[in-house]
């Protein structure tokens, strides 16, 4: 039975508090992540909450690191993954390709090696720091060095954070 207890009557019908805290979170999470579907937010920070509480535990790492990358692009940049194993680029973000790289905890620097035969026009970079938070940095191939044969190297620091 809803009573001023649990539930507010408004406009003729009772709205539960579980309603109305379903709802803030749920724009909480869209103020977070405004690019992306909220329905992936719970399996990303599932699947990073899992990859720390396994190097924790045990000191080793999952090899989950390039699907946390790619779940991150598409949160934050609207990421519309190809599917698994295509060939050219890992993604669409409106109509640019890009080629997603992710910097992982474990990485004693922070590069990245681009193959420059790949089919993209954006790389986006994600970095996972060692305490497992999340950043990137969407970069235009245009303004990208020019590169000596078909790798190019980017350093992290060589770029400012952009879009979101």
């Amino acid at each position: 039975m809803w009573n001023d207890d649990n539930a507010i009557y408004d406009d003729g019908e009772w709205i539960t508090w579980t309603e109305i805290n379903e709802h803030l979170e749920r724009q909480e999470l869209q103020e977070a992540y405004p690019n992306g579907d909220i329905e992936l937010v719970p399996i990303f920070e599932s699947l990073l909450a899992t990859a720390a509480d396994y190097h924790n535990l045990t000191g080793r790492h999952l090899q989950v690191y390039g699907d946390i990358g790619e779940l991150y692009g598409a949160l934050m940049y609207g990421l519309k993954p190809h599917r698994n194993y295509a060939q050219g680029s890992d993604g669409k973000i409106g109509n640019q390709f890009v080629e997603v790289k992710t910097i992982t905890p474990f990485k004693s620097s922070n590069t990245v090696c681009l193959n420059m035969k790949r089919n993209f026009s954006q790389v986006l970079i994600v970095k996972i720091n060692k305490d497992f938070e999340v950043g990137a940095k969407l970069i235009d191939r245009k303004a990208l060095p020019k590169a000596r044969g078909d790798k190019l190297t980017l350093a992290w620091d060589q770029f400012e954070r952009t879009g979101v």
